[in-house]
């Protein structure tokens, strides 16, 4: 089986990302009169560099293994008409959100998602940092559309043009959109809350382009206090090489743990991160009920 060459949309977009970046550079050194941290953009960009020359490996493999679930088994013809894009625009989000969602959820994809939430910086360079690891497996979550119908080509395309739509809100500059808007799409103001550790933003807005799958299921949270961003235990290193490993070490040490069952070593996968065996667990319900329990009295 031949495998049609499809164009990278995000190869074509490094240009635009390189010219938004120094453009954003200058607005806040001479705009906003403060600081641009060079080094943690740099971090940024080279894991951003070190995921797009990763990609050129995976992503062959996922489409030939897309191709050959499609070929074996799909439940529709669903052809390259506007309304099967319509569908698959927000089929696709829906399947984004809950991969972003068990991505916080779970530290087995925790281990690679870690990678974009590491700066303790919020702006287009963050959008860069990308996981070397997420592409080896993630894809699981988006098979669902190929035995749906969805041809691969149109599945990969829209997964590029959601990663496209979702550099621009990575920003400090955009405070708000109308109100229209940030009812129903993801925003600036929205993806904030989700990279913040602020105790009542953990583990909120896991949205793609629709922001109205967190409303849906309950996971959505409305920027009030300013975010502080970052990890609640921070990474403290510009080295991309650790900043891309270094969650996967901590949880097979974990795993690795003398004197546990072997149910407790693979929760330690599962489970979300913070989990313990030993029930000194503080996960991000516990600071959210914790920081909600405060606010109520």
């Amino acid at each position: 089986m031949q495998i049609p060459e499809i164009p990278n949309l995000i190869h074509y977009a490094i240009p635009f990302f390189i010219i938004t970046v120094l453009i954003e550079v200058i607005l806040t050194v001479k705009v906003k009169l403060e600081d641009y941290e060079f080094k943690d953009a740099g971090t940024s960009i080279l894991m951003g560099l070190g995921n797009v020359a990763i990609g050129l490996l995976t992503k062959g493999v996922v489409l030939g293994l897309f191709f050959f679930i499609y070929n074996f088994y799909h439940l529709f013809e669903i052809p390259f008409s506007w309304w099967a894009w319509v569908i698959l625009l927000f089929a696709e989000d829906l399947a984004y959100y809950w991969n972003h969602r068990i991505a916080h959820e779970s530290r087995f994809f925790w281990a690679s998602h870690v990678v974009h939430h590491s700066s303790k910086k919020y702006n287009l360079s963050t959008a860069l940092r990308q996981t070397w690891t997420g592409s080896f497996y993630t894809f699981i979550f988006w098979i669902p559309l190929i035995l749906i119908g969805f041809h691969p080509i149109m599945v990969f395309v829209q997964m590029s043009i959601s990663l496209l739509y979702q550099y621009w809100i990575h920003t400090e500059l955009i405070t708000k959109m109308p109100k229209w808007f940030e009812a129903i799409f993801n925003t600036p103001s929205h993806h904030r809350v989700h990279h913040a550790t602020n105790p009542q933003y953990l583990d909120r807005n896991h949205a793609g382009i629709f922001i109205i799958w967190d409303k849906l299921f309950g996971t959505f949270e409305p920027e009030a206090e300013r975010p502080i961003y970052g990890l609640v235990k921070n990474i403290e290193t510009y080295n991309p090489v650790k900043v891309a490993f270094i969650e996967w070490h901590a949880m097979f040490t974990d795993f690795s743990t003398s004197k546990i069952s072997l149910k407790n070593r693979f929760k330690y996968l599962i489970k979300p991160p913070g989990w313990k065996h030993d029930g000194t667990s503080i996960l991000s319900s516990h600071l959210r009920k914790e920081w909600k329990d405060k606010t109520s009295l």
